[in-house]
């Protein structure tokens, strides 16, 4: 019972089934095989015509929608009430196909929402005079103080009353560094403490948290993206109107309705129907060839209609990455190499991505490894503080040497703030009390995408950067790739709201992003394309397409894809609809009968299919 339930369930092995079954029984049909008492072609009748005579009555009767299916059943009934079996088995069979082409393009269930809604904390740590309890999440009220410890989610939204740390906040700002917090900050559900215990004050809770909130947004943005509707059913009206006239009309003036049957099935649409999904199918596989998984069936056909493309900055043009990019002295005793030496040595033990950066970046100028430190300290949302070589070492933020009553010369502070303004962070190193330097870290570009940029723009494209990352770091990413239209500090319902605003104007907007923060944009986009390797499975799940390699370069070649696809769709149009209106004439005349009609009409069919593979193979020179 299983197995059939799965066999009713599923319409890609349903429709399977139906074909084998239907080809062999025409099969047997046309070469008149073995002695059956009725047309072997009643069959695929059954098998094929039944559901597609279902679904027009269905669409006539309860909403009368005219679409392609009510001439292929108009078809069907004349064919077989003439007699002429192996036609209306003929044209069920093609239709079958169509369905099954466009139901291997169409778009699988996707699983973003529930992979967000396993994001959001189960327990909460809730201190009730005193004494810590654990309770679950959704019982946390307004007002209650959760104690966080480090490597813990954060249950709800709240604002930090003890302790200083650091929060990865990337599922909500795609930022790619954590964030430094103190008394008096705010905090997110979602976002993951890094460092050290804090206590914080419920602000909202539940349904009002900021992840159960872009879980609901995200919901309301898959919801509310249209649907294109297929070109022959867009047609379909039309085409019946002119099927029928033609059918009449003929019978009036010749008096035989096996002409108005051959018309009929000539002008049944299955080169049109297979227009769409063929050309589509063939740029699917070509961008496979690209390292591009189109995961909707539609997309390629909506891309070809974009006027904007937006980009989150980390992860997406970026690597999301801290790398060292300067070290600054400002000590004449001292060089650059040895501090570095002294910045990697007291944060070898650091856990900060920061620290990290600075250890793997000194390894690798070096070649040796830093030297052992001892009283190492880390201070959450300041730094570290060790003894290196007998000397103290101070490293971290400005907050640190400032609490260490550590002074700054005019010099080091605008150096360290023309970097600020070019988008990097600043780690000070202090030695003995005396501020010595500082080490510049940001965010590597992409090595390709000033070219993609530059390439996109070419094509026609506007180019857009949304990210969660201040005006300084986007401004300088920007500058550097040209482009112009930024916007900032965005959270996950920014993002949607700027691609909103676009497509309220009628702008059409492809969003590529890469994490948990882009998805709610990539839903609410006219197409979505997700970094599928480095990404994170909630923004791919959010997306219509997947860049499996990362490879931003492939953007362009992309977007010229769903052009040319879209052409491959109208060409395979006329093709049919000349090949179709040719045999009609032939109909008129008595030229050609039900069968050969038949025949001669999917012609159209092989034409378009032949057309659609080239796309296959294709590449812009």
């Amino acid at each position: 019972m299983e197995k059939l339930k799965y066999f009713f369930e599923n319409p890609e092995k349903r429709h399977g089934i139906l074909i084998i079954l239907s080809a062999i029984s025409l099969i047997v049909s046309f070469f008149n095989i073995g002695k059956f008492p009725i047309d072997a072609a009643w069959v695929a009748i059954i098998l094929c015509g039944i559901p597609i005579l279902k679904g027009a009555l269905e669409g006539l009767v309860r909403q009368f929608d005219i679409k392609a299916d009510v001439l292929v059943s108009i078809a069907l009934i004349a064919a077989v009430f003439i007699g002429e079996i192996f036609a209306a088995g003929e044209v069920a069979f093609i239709m079958i196909i169509g369905a099954l082409l466009e139901e291997r393009t169409a778009a699988k269930a996707r699983a973003g929402i529930e992979k967000l809604i396993h994001l959001s904390p189960r327990t909460a740590r809730v201190v009730w005079d005193k004494v810590e309890s654990i309770i679950p999440a959704e019982q946390v009220k307004v007002g209650d103080i959760l104690r966080v410890l480090a490597g813990e989610t954060i249950a709800v939204d709240g604002v930090i009353i003890n302790g200083q740390t650091s929060i990865d906040q990337s599922v909500m700002t795609g930022e790619s560094l954590p964030v430094d917090k103190d008394v008096g900050d705010e905090v997110s559900s979602g976002t993951v403490n890094q460092f050290g215990t804090f206590e914080m004050q419920a602000t909202k809770v539940d349904e009002d948290s900021s992840l159960q909130r872009m879980i609901r947004l995200v919901e309301s943005a898959d919801a509310s993206k249209a649907k294109i509707v297929g070109i022959a059913d867009r047609w379909a009206t039309w085409i019946v109107v002119i099927a029928l006239i033609s059918a009449v009309v003929t019978y009036l003036f010749t008096g035989e309705i096996i002409r108005s049957v051959t018309i009929l099935v000539v002008f049944c649409p299955c080169a049109l129907v297979l227009a769409t999904p063929t050309a589509i199918m063939a740029g699917i596989g070509n961008a496979t060839k690209y390292g591009i998984l189109i995961r909707q069936g539609d997309a390629l056909e909506k891309l070809a209609k974009v006027s904007h493309i937006a980009f989150d900055k980390t992860g997406t043009l970026t690597y999301g990455k801290p790398a060292v990019i300067a070290v600054e002295i400002f000590d004449q005793n001292m060089s650059s190499e040895q501090l570095l030496s002294f910045a990697a040595a007291a944060e070898l033990r650091s856990e900060h991505p920061l620290g990290k950066a600075i250890v793997a970046h000194f390894k690798a100028v070096s070649n040796t490894l830093p030297q052992e430190v001892e009283n190492f300290k880390m201070i959450a949302g300041r730094g570290v503080n060790a003894t290196v070589d007998g000397r103290k070492v101070l490293a971290g933020n400005i907050e640190m040497l400032s609490e260490y009553l550590i002074v700054m010369n005019e010099e080091m502070i605008n150096k360290a703030e023309a970097y600020k303004n070019n988008g990097c962070t600043i780690i000070y190193i202090a030695m003995d009390d005396h501020a010595v330097g500082f080490v510049a870290l940001a965010d590597s570009l992409r090595s390709d995408a000033a070219n993609m940029i530059m390439r996109v723009k070419e094509i026609g494209v506007r180019c857009v950067m949304l990210t969660g990352d201040n005006q300084h770091a986007a401004s300088h990413i920007a500058k550097v790739l040209g482009i112009s239209n930024i916007h900032v500090n965005c959270l996950p319902e920014d993002k949607m709201t700027a691609i909103e605003q676009y497509q309220n104007n009628g702008e059409m907007v492809c969003m590529v992003g890469d994490g948990v923060n882009d998805a709610l944009a990539l839903k609410r986009a006219y197409v979505g394309v997700a970094m599928g390797g480095i990404g994170s499975d909630i923004a791919v799940d959010a997306a219509d397409i997947a860049l499996v390699s990362d490879d931003v370069k492939c953007i362009p070649h992309l977007l010229r894809l769903s052009r040319k696809t879209m052409k491959t769709i109208k060409t395979n149009l006329i093709l049919s609809m000349t090949l179709n209106f040719g045999a009609i004439l032939l109909a008129m005349t008595g030229i050609l009968n039900p069968v050969l009609g038949a025949l001669v009409h999917n012609v159209g069919s092989v034409v378009v299919i032949i057309n659609s593979s080239l796309l296959l193979n294709w590449k812009q020179k």
